[in-house]
Parts: structure tokens; sequence; C-alpha cells
């Protein structure tokens, strides 16, 4: 019951983080590109894309930590529970050590990676936020274990609020310090600092609240392989993901400069916004469907599962989507970053649209996670990633941002959509035909009201914020009247029900 509770107030917290984010997102980033500049922004986005494609060393153990833990802690094996969390300690440490010697040599050659395209200024500043992420990245490692138990305790009401408080603190502080003339080093600086303060508390919350002990000692080897042999694919599906919406500021790196990445980097800010809606309910979902597994559920079980999340999902992810296309070009010139960066609008459009097929289905991936079939979606997402690499560089040359934008949404919807829906209905037993049945059906209502916000639009044209905030408002209360009244189902509205209904029975009570 606790557990269950925990999930349900994570997945709202969930959302909340998602709201403080686009918050933070639309109110902080004009200023921050205001205050850095097409060039400098352009520069921290692309210094940070690149050192994080070594959070791919990772090899997949965070989530091993969590199916793991799970199942000693089924089975009430405590000693097995310790010496898992003391071996990976000092796995993610020696993990820590490589990537302090990766970041190092990446260091050493950023003037071969992007002396083509930036100044002698601009490379020596681009080396001192590499060698400042780089030891982020190093202290991370070790202390992220930390992290996988709390998850895997289902204590996600801690997580999210330690989570809240970071994620608002890290603004705050860095309009501060560039009113007061600071820039990109102070704000990796204080972003590695917030980081490393958070890894800390979840490290005191572990010892004192949950007990957690780790035990040192030889390495169970038997362990490692098995562990390995079902991480080796979740790490390899990290690269090809990693691949896929990272590998265009690279490659706008070194073909385009820091411009075209800046312009990229704002469409990539609200294509991350977009993703984040969605795995808001399925990052809290692994352990629960670890059990399931555990448990031996039916392919009808998941299925259920998979149909449930996705249309709770879909109901937000259309919302976004559609809003998005349908107001965004306004937003970003009018409200947002301005008309240098209208590029974005398109660039965002081209990455959002073919998305939000695998964002509804992405309890899937937790699903082939408890039950070990990664390998597929691994090599069909290699194939299409090397895929993606090819275009891009290709289009990017000709078109820039746009091409290698282009380069990404083909790749995803042969890969993640088109390839990983057979794979779902043939090898995993998901009712994929009973999926989408569901999503057409939903989506009838929702073409109607596009249909009149198009003409709305046409009628008042969008010149100013007041309209186009009065226009936004008034598209979303009409999206959610015509979905409450005939898209959703009964269990979707006692979902929105049951809250409000112990909202105002409270105050009623009072």
């Amino acid at each position: 019951m606790q557990s269950s509770k925990e999930i349900k107030i994570g997945a709202i917290l969930s959302y909340v983080i998602i709201v403080i984010n686009m918050l933070i997102g639309i109110l902080y980033t004009p200023i921050l590109t205001a205050k850095l500049g097409q060039t400098e922004y352009g520069l921290y986005s692309l210094v940070t894309s690149v050192i994080s494609y070594l959070t791919i060393l990772d090899f997949g153990f965070g989530n091993a930590i969590i199916i793991y833990t799970t199942r000693y802690r089924n089975q009430k094996e405590k000693d097995k529970e310790q010496k898992l969390h003391g071996m990976f300690f000092i796995i993610y440490s020696i993990i820590g050590i490589i990537a302090g010697i990766i970041g190092a040599f990446l260091w050493l050659n950023v003037d071969r990676l992007f002396g083509n395209t930036m100044s002698t200024y601009e490379l020596e500043k681009a080396k001192i936020l590499m060698g400042i992420l780089t030891l982020n990245l190093v202290i991370t490692f070790p202390l992220s274990v930390f992290s996988s138990i709390i998850t895997s305790y289902e204590k996600f009401v801690f997580q999210k609020v330690l989570n809240i408080i970071r994620i608002v603190l890290n603004p705050i502080v860095m309009i501060v310090l560039l009113n007061l003339g600071y820039k990109s080093i102070a704000l990796v600086i204080l972003t590695t600092v917030l980081n490393i303060g958070t890894l800390i508390i979840n490290c005191i919350y572990c010892r004192k609240e949950l007990k957690i002990k780790l035990k040192f000692g030889k390495i169970d080897f038997k362990l490692l392989r098995e562990i390995m042999a079902y991480s080796v694919w979740i790490f390899l599906n990290s690269i090809m993901d990693k691949i896929n919406w990272s590998v265009d500021q690279f490659v706008l790196g070194i073909y385009s400069g820091s411009v075209a990445v800046a312009i990229y980097s704002v469409a990539s800010q609200l294509n991350q916004m977009y993703i984040n809606f969605s795995t808001a309910i399925s990052g809290v979902l692994l352990p629960k469907v670890t059990k399931m597994e555990n448990d031996n559920a039916t392919d009808e079980e998941f299925t259920d599962i998979f149909i449930k999340t996705g249309r709770v999902q879909y109901i937000v992810m259309a919302l976004i989507l559609s809003g998005f296309i349908l107001y965004g070009k306004e937003f970003v010139n009018i409200m947002w970053v301005g008309s240098e960066y209208s590029e974005s609008y398109i660039i965002a459009c081209i990455l959002m649209i073919p998305s939000i097929v695998p964002l509804i289905q992405s309890v899937g991936l937790n699903i082939l996670q408890a039950k070990n079939k990664y390998k597929f979606r691994v090599i069909i997402l290699m194939v299409f990633a090397i895929m993606n690499i090819i275009i891009s560089i290709y289009l990017s040359k000709i078109y820039g941002g746009i091409g290698a934008a282009l380069g990404t949404a083909i790749s995803t919807i042969l890969g993640t959509v088109i390839s990983m829906n057979i794979f779902y209905y043939k090898k995993v037993g998901i009712n994929i035909i009973e999926f989408w049945r569901n999503i057409i059906k939903m989506s009838i209502p929702m073409i109607f009201v596009i249909i009149f916000a198009v003409i709305v639009k046409m009628i008042l044209p969008i010149n100013n914020e007041i309209i186009l905030i009065a226009q936004i408002i008034f598209y979303a209360l009409v999206y959610c009247f015509v979905i409450y009244k005939f898209s959703i189902n009964e269990y979707e509205k006692q979902l929105i029900l049951k809250p409000l209904n112990k909202i105002f029975g409270r105050k009623q009570n009072a």
C-alpha cells in the first residue's frame, strides 16, 4: 500500500518537476541566452553535449542495481543486497577514473575537434568548461549508486523533493551570478556544486533512513557476469540513444560553428521538455514492472499496463505537441528567445513529431528490461544510429540544423516507431493492435479541436504576447473539455476526479 502511494506521489512530483523545469526553461533561457550571447551559449551547449557522452560509461548498471536490489529485497536476502551495493560502489569508482582519463583526452584534443569553426578564445574557454564537467562526472559516478538504491526502495517522494530544490536553486543563484558579470564557467561550477551536494545528501539518506550498508570484499564475478549479460544491452542502448539525441550538436560544432549549435540547442531544450512529460510516469514504474515479471505476470497484464500508461501519456503528449505546432513559432519569436532563434521552431517540430510514438510507449522499455529482452532494440537502434550519423552529416552541410534534425527524425521513424512496434507485437507479447486502436479512437476528437484552433488563428492572428497567451489557454481548455467528454475512459476520469474529490472533500470537512 505504501509502495503504491509512493509511486502515485512520485508520478505527481515528476510532473511537478516537469512543470518547474518548463517554467524555468521559459523564464531562465531568455536571460541565459541574452547574457551569454549566441556564441558562448552555443559553446556551453556544445561542451555539455560532448561531455554527456561519457555518461554512457554507466554501462546500464544503474538499472541493474534497481532490478537486483528489488529482487534481493523481495527474497529477504540482505547480505546479498549489501554485497551488491559494495561491489557497484567499487565498480563505479573505477568507471569514474576511466571517465576522467577520457575527459582529459578530449580536453587535450579540443583544438583538433573544433579548431576549424572556433576562435582561439572560444577554444580556451571550451577547455575550461570541459575540465570542470569532467571533474563533475568523476565524482558523480561512485555516488550515483545511492540514487539507484533510493529508486529501488521506491522512495520517490524524498528523491523528487530533493530534485525540485536543486532545480529551483540553480537558476536563482545563476541569475545573480550572471548579473554580476559571470558567464558559462560560473554556470558549470554551480551545476557541479549542486549536483555533488545532491548526491552527498542521497548518500546520507541511504545510511541514516534506509539503513543501507555496503559490504566490500572479493567481487562476485559470477554475479557480475550475470549482471553484465543483462546490462550490456542497456549500455549499448544508451550509446544508441546518446548518438540519436546528441550527435547533431557535435556534428554542427564541427561543420557549422557555435551559432548553429546555439539555435539547435534551443530546439533540443524544447524537445527535452517534451520528452520529460512522457518519462514522468514510466520513470517510476521499473520496480513495479520488475515485480510483475518476478511474479510471472501474463502478456495480457503487461499489455494492460502498456495501454493504460500509453493512453495517459498520449493525452498529455498530444496536447503539448499539437499546441507547440500551432503556437510554437510565435512563442519562440515573440515571447521567448527572439527571432534570431526562429529556426529552432522548425527543428523542434522535426524532432518532436516522430518522437511521440516511442514516448507514449516508454513503459515498454521497462518491460523489456524486466523481461531481459533489450537485445533486439539495441541492434535496431545501432543500425539506425549509424544511418542517423551519415544522414545528419550529409544534410547538415547543406541545410545546417534542419538537416541534422531530419537525420534524427528519419532514424526515429524507421527504428523506434516501425521496427519496435513490430517487435513488441511479435516477440514481447504486447497487443500493439489493441494499443493503436485505443490511440486512434482517442485522436478523432483531437483532430476537430486542432481544426477549430487553426480557424481561430486565422480569424485572430497572433501579433503580441497577450493574444498568444490567450489563444494557448483557450486551446488548452477546449482540448481538456473535449478529451474529457469524448476520449478518456472511466479509469482515466477517476485519475482526475479522485484527487479533486479529496481536495474539495477536505475543504468541506474543514
